[in-house]
C-alpha cells in the first residue's frame, strides 16, 4: 500500500510521515526510509532527519519491505566477503535467505543480517540493524550486496544509489531467445493488484518508475544468457521486466510463464538463475571506483551447462 501527502509546513521527515501515520512507531518508520520505503518529490530518501520544505510530494511504500521488529542475533552462516574497506564490505550473498526479517516470516528464521551480525562482532564491528544494508537482493539472488559499518558510512552509500551513481551487473538465464538481443526496458513497476506478493508492470499513480537494460551474452535458442544493467533498484525488477517482455529467468516460479516453467522442469533448474554479478561504486575515502565481481555459484553453473550456454571471457 502507497501512501501519498503534501508537506504543509517546514518538518523532518520521519517527525512528517509520523503525524501521518499514527499506527507506525518511530523506529519502524526510520527503518522504511533506511531501506528505501520513501519518496520525496519522485525521489528516494533514505535519512529520517531530512527536511521537508512547504509543497513537497511524500509518498511511503509499506510494501516495498514488510519490516518487523525482531532481534537480530550473531549467526554464522558463512558469509564471503568479496571487499572491505574502513566503510564498508561487499559480500558474496547465498540463496536461500531474505536480507532481513519481514512479516510472514518465522521469528527464528535466519537471515542475511543476522549473518553480517556475525561478521561484525567477529571484526569487532559495532552492529546496528537499521545502518547496514544499502540495497536488497531477492531471498534467491546471488552475488553481491554491499554492507555499511557506520551510520554515515550507510547514508553515504545510499545517497550514491538514490543519485544512481552505482552501477548493478546482473546475470540472468532466460526462457527463449530476446529479439532485439540487446535493449532498454522502460516499463514502470507497482504491487500487483490482486496478488500483494507480486510486482507488476504497470502504469498507475502508486507505480514507480524501472529501468533495466539487457545485453544477450549467449543463446541456444531455446533459452539465454543475458547481461542486465539495473538503472533504479525496483523489488522484483529484473524478474518482472525480463517476464514483461516475454523471456522469464529459469527457476523463478514467481514469474514463470507456463512453457518457462516447463523448460525449467526439463532442464531440472530448480534454483532462481538470478546473480548479482558486478557492483561499482564510488570509495568514500579514496573517491575512486571500487569495482566488485563475484562469480556465479555452483547451482547457476550447473544452469548454463544443462542449457548448453557459455559466459563470455570478457
Amino acid at each position: 500500500m502507497i501512501s501519498k501527502w503534501t508537506t504543509t509546513e517546514l518538518q523532518r521527515l520521519d517527525a512528517f510521515i509520523a503525524q501521518n501515520s499514527p499506527d507506525l512507531s518511530r523506529s519502524r518508520i526510520q527503518k522504511l526510509i533506511a531501506l528505501g520505503g520513501v519518496e520525496v518529490n519522485g525521489e528516494e530518501v533514505v535519512k529520517s532527519s531530512h527536511k521537508l520544505h512547504v509543497g513537497d510530494s511524500v509518498s511511503l511504500d509499506l510494501d516495498v519491505q514488510s519490516v518487523v521488529d525482531v532481534s537480530i542475533t550473531p549467526v554464522d552462516i558463512q558469509l564471503e566477503i568479496l571487499y572491505e574497506d574502513r566503510d564498508c564490505m561487499v559480500i558474496n550473498k547465498p540463496a536461500g535467505y531474505a536480507v532481513h526479517p519481514g512479516s510472514g516470516m518465522a521469528a527464528d528464521e535466519t537471515t542475511i543480517l543476522h549473518g553480517v551480525s556475525f561478521l561484525f562482532a567477529a571484526h569487532s564491528i559495532p552492529f546496528n540493524e537499521s545502518s547496514i544494508l544499502v540495497h536488497r537482493l531477492d531471498k534467491d539472488t546471488t552475488g553481491c550486496l554491499l554492507i555499511a559499518k557506520s551510520e554515515k558510512a550507510h547514508t553515504d552509500l545510499q545517497k550514491q544509489f538514490a543519485q544512481r551513481d552505482v552501477s548493478k551487473k546482473y546475470l540472468a538465464i532466460v526462457a527463449g531467445t530476446p529479439d532485439p538481443a540487446t535493449a532498454i526496458i522502460d516499463a514502470p513497476i507497482g504491487r500487483n493488484l490482486t496478488d500483494r506478493t507480486k510486482m507488476s508492470v504497470m502504469r498507475t499513480s502508486i507505480s514507480r518508475e524501472a529501468k533495466t537494460s539487457y545485453e544477450t551474452i549467449d543463446s541456444c535458442g531455446k533459452c539465454s544468457l543475458l547481461c542486465c544493467d539495473l538503472y533504479t533498484g525496483r523489488t522484483h525488477q529484473v524478474r518482472v521486466h525480463l517476464s514483461s517482455i516475454g523471456y522469464p529467468i529459469l527457476g523463478d516460479t514467481t514469474y514463470a510463464s507456463p512453457s518457462s516453467g516447463e523448460l525449467s522442469k526439463k532442464l531440472d533448474i530448480s534454483s532462481l538463475c538470478l546473480h548479482a554479478w558486478k557492483l561499482t561504486f564510488v570509495s568514500l575515502k579514496e573517491m575512486k571506483d571500487i569495482v566488485v565481481e563475484c562469480e556465479p555459484p555452483e547451482a547457476f553453473t550447473a544452469a548454463l551447462t544443462a542449457a548448453a550456454l557459455e559466459m563470455s571471457t570478457t
